[in-house]
Formats: C-alpha cells, sequence, structure tokens
C-alpha cells in the first residue's frame, strides 16, 4: 500500500542527500584547487622575498624528506649566481636540478615536489615543496569548509520531517474523527478554518456519501418495520382461521394433512420470526451497552421454553458457577433484547434437537471481572466437520432434526460479534449432546458508574 507519507519523506530526504553530496563534492573540489594555488602564490612569495644577501651552501648533508606528519610544511630553497654556481641551498634539504622558471612538478625518489623558479637579476631562485604535504593541508582546509554543511543536512531533515508531520496533521485528524464514529453515527463532518483547501473536496464527498448512507440506513429500517407488520399478521391470521376452521368443522379432510397444513404455516411463521430478527441485528449493529441481570434473563428464557420442553419430556434448569453469594444476580455490560434473543435462540436449538427424556442446561459462570454462560443438552451434537458451518445462514446439516430455518445459530453468532463475546461449540466428551459456550461478557460492579459503548 503506497503511503503519501513514505513517498513525501522518502524523496525529498533523497533529493535533499543527493544534492548535499553533490554540493559538498563541488565545494571539496574547489576548496582543493584554491588551497594548491594559495600554496603556489606562498612559494612565490618566498622566493620572491628571500634578501639579496643570502648566501652559503650549508652542511651539505642530504637526507630523505619527512613527509610522516601533516605540520611539516617546510620548503626547500635554493640559489645559484651568474656563473649557475649553487651559492645557496636549505640545511638538510634534498639538491634538486634547476629547473625551467615558473611552477613545475619534480619527481626524486619515491616523492613529487612543486617547484617554483624566479631569475632576480644575477641569480636564480628556485623553491620547493613537498606535494604530499601540500594534499594533507588542502584535505584538511576543505574539510574545514564542508562541516557547515554537516550542520545544514541533518537539521533539514529534521524540518522536513516537522513539516510533512504537520503537513498530513489534517488527514490524521480526519481519519481519527471517522475511526471513532459508530456505525450509526451518519452525521455530516464538520469543516472548522483549520482544514486545508486540498482535503475540502474529500471531506465533502465522504459527506456527501454518509448522507447517501443515512438514506438508505433508514429506507432499510423502514422496510423491516413494515415487513414485520405485513408478514406477520397475515400468517397470523392464517393460523387463527385454520385452527378455528378445524374446530367447527368447515374445513373438512384427513387429520394428518391438517396437521401437515398447520405445520407448514408454523415454520413459516417461525421463518419470517428469524428473518425478521437477523434484519434487525444487521441494521442495528451499534450496542448500547447497560447493566444487565444475565441470571434474570436466564430464568426467564427457562420459563418462557418450559411448557415446549414439557411437550417433549426434556428436563430443563438454571445453573449458577462461581456466584458470589446465594442471590448473585450475575450483572454484566450488556444489551438486553440482544441477550434475550441469543439466549433464547440456543435453548430453542437445543430443545429441537434433544430427544424425548433429554436434558437441557443453563449454566452461568464467573470467572474474575468475566463472565460467560454455557448451554448444554444431550441431544445427537453436531458432526466435527460441520461445526464450523453451523453459524452460516441458512445451513440445516444433513443430520439436522426439527424444522428449523438455518438461522438461528447466524442470528446467535450476530449478536455475539456486537458484544465482542467468544462463541464456540463443542460436542460432550463421551456422551451425546453439544455444548454452545459464550465468554466475555464484562461483569458490572453495583458500585461502580455505567459505562455506554456506542
Amino acid at each position: 500500500m503506497t503511503s503519501i507519507r513514505r513517498w513525501l519523506l522518502g524523496w525529498l530526504i533523497f533529493g535533499l542527500a543527493a544534492a548535499s553530496g553533490v554540493a559538498g563534492y563541488a565545494i571539496f573540489h574547489t576548496a582543493r584547487e584554491e588551497a594548491s594555488e594559495l600554496f603556489d602564490f606562498e612559494l612565490r612569495t618566498i622566493a620572491l622575498s628571500l634578501p639579496s644577501n643570502l648566501a652559503g651552501a650549508g652542511d651539505g648533508e642530504h637526507r630523505d624528506p619527512d613527509l610522516g606528519g601533516l605540520a611539516d610544511d617546510r620548503v626547500v630553497i635554493e640559489i645559484w649566481d651568474g656563473a649557475g654556481k649553487l651559492i645557496y641551498h636549505s640545511l638538510q634539504a634534498p639538491v634538486f636540478e634547476r629547473q625551467p622558471a615558473g611552477y613545475n612538478t619534480v619527481e626524486r625518489g619515491e616523492y613529487h615536489w612543486r617547484t617554483f623558479a624566479v631569475q632576480q637579476g644575477e641569480r636564480y631562485i628556485q623553491v620547493a615543496q613537498p606535494i604530499s604535504v601540500r594534499e594533507d593541508l588542502a584535505m584538511r582546509l576543505a574539510l574545514h569548509t564542508l562541516w557547515p554543511l554537516g550542520v545544514l543536512v541533518p537539521a533539514t531533515i529534521v524540518l522536513v520531517l516537522l513539516v510533512v508531520a504537520r503537513g498530513l496533521a489534517p488527514i490524521g485528524g480526519l481519519s481519527r474523527a471517522l475511526s471513532t464514529r459508530t456505525i450509526d453515527s451518519l452525521e455530516p463532518l464538520r469543516l472548522d478554518g483549520s482544514v486545508p483547501v486540498e482535503i475540502k473536496p474529500l471531506v465533502e464527498a465522504l459527506n456527501d456519501l454518509l448522507q447517501r448512507l443515512h438514506t438508505a440506513s433508514q429506507a432499510q429500517r423502514t422496510f423491516i418495520a413494515d415487513a414485520a407488520h405485513e408478514l406477520r399478521s397475515p400468517l397470523a391470521a392464517l393460523k387463527l382461521q385454520l385452527q378455528a376452521a378445524s374446530r367447527d368443522g368447515s374445513l373438512k379432510g384427513e387429520g394428518q394433512t391438517l396437521e401437515r397444513v398447520e405445520g407448514r404455516v408454523n415454520r413459516i411463521i417461525h421463518l419470517v420470526q428469524q428473518l425478521l430478527t437477523l434484519a434487525r441485528e444487521d441494521a442495528h449493529p451499534v450496542t448500547s451497552m447497560v447493566p444487565v441481570s444475565l441470571r434474570r434473563i436466564g430464568e426467564q428464557a427457562v420459563g418462557d421454553f418450559s411448557l415446549l420442553a414439557e411437550t417433549k419430556e426434556i428436563d430443563i434448569g438454571l445453573e449458577c458457577e462461581g456466584a458470589r453469594s446465594e442471590g448473585d444476580a450475575y450483572t454484566v455490560l450488556a444489551e438486553p433484547h440482544g441477550m434475550s434473543v441469543l439466549l433464547g435462540n440456543l435453548i430453542n436449538n437445543a430443545i429441537r434437537h434433544t430427544p424425548r427424556g433429554g436434558r437441557v442446561d443453563v449454566i452461568l459462570k464467573r470467572d474474575g471481572t468475566r463472565v460467560g454462560f454455557e448451554v448444554a443438552d444431550t441431544g445427537s451434537g453436531i458432526p466435527e466437520a460441520e461445526l464450523e458451518r453451523v453459524f452460516d445462514r441458512f445451513y440445516r446439516g444433513e443430520e439436522a432434526q426439527g424444522e428449523g430455518s438455518g438461522l438461528g445459530l447466524a442470528i446467535v453468532s450476530r449478536i455475539a460479534e456486537r458484544h465482542q463475546m467468544d462463541l464456540s461449540l463443542c460436542n460432550n466428551e463421551g456422551q451425546p449432546g453439544l455444548r454452545v459456550s459464550v465468554s466475555g461478557l464484562k461483569a458490572h460492579d453495583a458500585g461502580a458508574p455505567v459505562a455506554l459503548k456506542t
């Protein structure tokens, strides 16, 4: 993924480094040339400023020049008279042959020398200096000219980092403003004077998108409300008319036929209810967390399904594990209606898939600051290969029993996702049945302030 920040910083710093490298090389090369010219001028100045009475041939010793130190900037001075006789040369210095007038570069042994010679009246003067010494001194002078550039480059890089960060700050602020919004918060973004004109078209486009999303969301909610009224009411009326006609004898037919018709109507009613529940969960993905008694919801759900359990001779009950006290309410931060729907679907599925004489247990659990529950049954369970697919919408396993719609666990999964809970399925070990575990609910202390999650 392309990053504007990395792209800007990369090219700006690379361009600055390249330009600084070229400038540094040019400055260094120019400084060396100017230093060399300065040393040439120094040789000329020495030659022209020698006193006219300077004479003497020195001690005649000839030693190799000591070129090991940068401070060794000695020069060799030689003077010949009009007859071509050497009348003066520096002490402890090699003797050079006379070179043509002007600047020359000569090699003596392993060393190179820079010489300057000039004719002054009856005498001929020649001054020489080791090139290695000149180069070392020129190198030091050139490096001294680069220190401002060495300070300027890091300072400029820091300035580039600050400027780019400051320039892209409005984009980061816009991203944070969008990321902290809830899904149902579709109000337009408010522009202030700090928003750059370059970002204004993006903000206006986002506001237009938010407006269209708000319109679509409202239309979806209206459709769900209308569908709930238009579908549920006629089906309920159809069932009542079917029952009334069966009682007064106006509906003729075999008993099995009437039972099958009534069963199909009941299945359609259940399917419509599940579809509307799932649609509501999709249309309202934001959960407002309030303190909820999980124990009360469990008791209510067990009571609501007790009649259905009795018709199948199923023992259903509620257990509490890890309770803090005998009347522990297992208060958690959750959305009441969603938790009721979730637990109701799990109990309904357990009863539908448990044979006569079986058992369904709702077990509340507390683990420190976290609360969860399990719904365990003694039914047929789910094949291991289908455990990951049962949360898909309209999926019913090959061994599924009853007249379910395949939406119960999909609704459970959607509600668990909204509450950020962990949902898992596993078959009972060593005995038939399925165990559905829900965990991750945050326990609520009655003395603590209520925190709303929007």
